[in-house]
């Protein structure tokens, strides 16, 4: 039988874990830890993900502080705000909502946001620390250390012997999957649209993770049997079964196909997607306790 991850469910396991630090942290510390996030325009997705991100901040106990500037705010005013919140020792978590307008440059951006606080996981320096293997001292991009949740729970911390193989070499995503992959001991492929007979390098993966964003790429004779899935993409493609001009999320894997092959499988939507907030708070929490000189939890 092959399991269907829930992440749902395992993104509420995660959050559990970051309220009871969270508790644990203000009663011994009185440090209270503190998210700050910051939108700039009217995009209504982007609104939606920042009110969801600023809601279950609340739910985890944190300061959570919302930071809404109109469409015409300058590269400048940006970065000052940017600034002040570095300087802010309440905050211990800055996110900047992407993307930003048009005329504002998010690479600078940030890039200013100091490592210890960028809870995205962006910055140089924490991609550089997740490269080196520093799990320790750095922060893990949420999408990819939600992957890693779920490859932990299904195999252990020590991947000796197993083969993955990763889809994809963004630095979103991609790069950093492949780095925590090997962290972790997996003999680790990462794969791409230049990648030579691409069926037949992840028929060989135990772990197979997709991440390209091309709706249902990965067939069943892609995946070796007994393998376990992690579908990172989300495509909307037509659905003209649900009526004229209605539209479905997809992932990468062809999943009624490849659920027949794999024994661990994650779903689009509700795999990896709802772990990618959780993570955001775990990372928060992580930061906080770090500030404070106390233990993180492990996740």
């Amino acid at each position: 039988m092959t399991t269907v991850i829930d992440g749902k469910n395992v993104a509420a396991s995660v959050i559990e874990i970051v309220k009871s630090a969270t508790r644990a942290l203000e009663s011994e510390t009185g440090v209270r830890a503190g998210l700050a996030v910051v939108i700039v325009g009217d995009d209504p997705a982007s609104h939606a993900y920042v009110s969801a991100k600023s809601k279950m901040a609340k739910e985890c106990g944190f300061l959570s502080v919302q930071h809404t500037l109109s469409e015409e705010t300058s590269q400048e005013e940006l970065a000052a705000l940017v600034a002040e919140l570095n300087a802010d020792p309440s905050i211990h978590g800055i996110l900047v909502q992407l993307p930003l307008p048009k005329h504002l440059r998010s690479e600078p951006i940030i890039q200013s946001i100091q490592p210890e606080k960028d809870v995205d996981g962006l910055h140089v320096v924490n991609a550089g620390k997740v490269a080196t293997g520093d799990l320790e001292g750095g922060l893990v991009s949420c999408t990819p250390a939600g992957a890693m949740v779920f490859v932990r729970r299904n195999y252990g911390e020590d991947l000796s012997g197993l083969n993955a193989v990763v889809i994809g070499r963004s630095n979103l995503f991609g790069k950093p999957m492949s780095a925590l992959l090997l962290a972790a001991n997996a003999t680790v492929t990462t794969a791409h649209s230049r990648t030579k007979d691409l069926a037949g390098v992840c028929r060989n993966a135990d772990i197979l993770v997709a991440a390209v964003g091309r709706p249902e790429m990965v067939k069943a004779d892609w995946v070796k049997p007994g393998a376990m899935v992690i579908d990172v993409g989300i495509n909307r493609v037509p659905a003209p079964e649900r009526g004229e001009g209605k539209t479905k999320l997809v992932g990468d894997v062809a999943f009624e196909e490849c659920a027949k092959v794999a024994s661990v499988i994650t779903p689009v939507p509700g795999g990896v997607g709802p772990m990618t907030i959780a993570m955001l708070m775990a990372n928060t929490i992580i930061a906080a306790c770090r500030k404070a000189g106390r233990k993180p939890p492990k996740f």
